[in-house]
């Protein structure tokens, strides 16, 4: 065997171990994509779900702490239908330090059937966590949100004070879902 030969014989084995690497890597960020858009093991979305109701304004009553929202506060989420069929998701709030307004705007589509409260939504290109509403009164007045697990979580009032017992039946509902009362960043008050 030559050198020619070893080269060429070295260049197949490097360019067969990238190729697998870029595999195992796409089959990776596969998984890991479509793991953050399924609803939690012990969180059942609300069935018979019916979105036109669902669209509009919500006002943030608390949430769990993570990096997107952190430090700001009057949060709201304003639902409405894209053209293409899905849902555009508008996030607004007010930054405490500099009392900046700051916005964000997603979209959301159904996981599977448009009766089933379980959506995907993206504020970042091609990447998508799970929207799942665990608990919505027959009313659409508030809703307990659940994302791909149980360390993103919303309550969401159409009111800005909604009515202590109100409230409550969305913190023990939380609760039974394994969050912590004492984990919730309260942003407007019930009353």
């Amino acid at each position: 065997m030559n050198t020619n030969d070893l080269n060429e014989s070295e260049k197949r084995y490097s360019n067969l171990l990238n190729l697998m690497k870029i595999l195992l890597v796409s089959v990776g960020l596969f998984a890991l994509l479509s793991g953050c858009t399924q609803a939690p093991k012990n969180v059942q979305p609300v069935q018979n779900f019916e979105l036109e109701r669902y669209l509009g304004t919500w006002h943030e009553i608390a949430r769990l702490d993570h990096s997107f929202e952190r430090g700001l506060e009057n949060v709201t989420a304003v639902y409405s239908m894209r053209e293409d069929g899905g849902v555009r998701v508008m996030n607004s709030g007010i930054n405490t330090e500099t009392k900046e307004p700051k916005q964000a705007e997603g979209k959301a589509y159904f996981l599977g059937s448009e009766d089933v409260a379980s959506l995907k939504v993206s504020f970042f290109g091609p990447f998508y966590g799970g929207y799942h509403v665990a608990k919505l009164d027959s009313d659409y007045q508030m809703a307990l949100v659940i994302g791909p697990n149980t360390d993103y979580a919303w309550i969401l009032a159409r009111s800005k004070q909604p009515g202590l017992a109100e409230c409550e039946a969305y913190y023990q509902e939380a609760e039974r879902l394994g969050i912590k009362r004492s984990d919730w960043i309260v942003g407007y008050s019930c009353n």
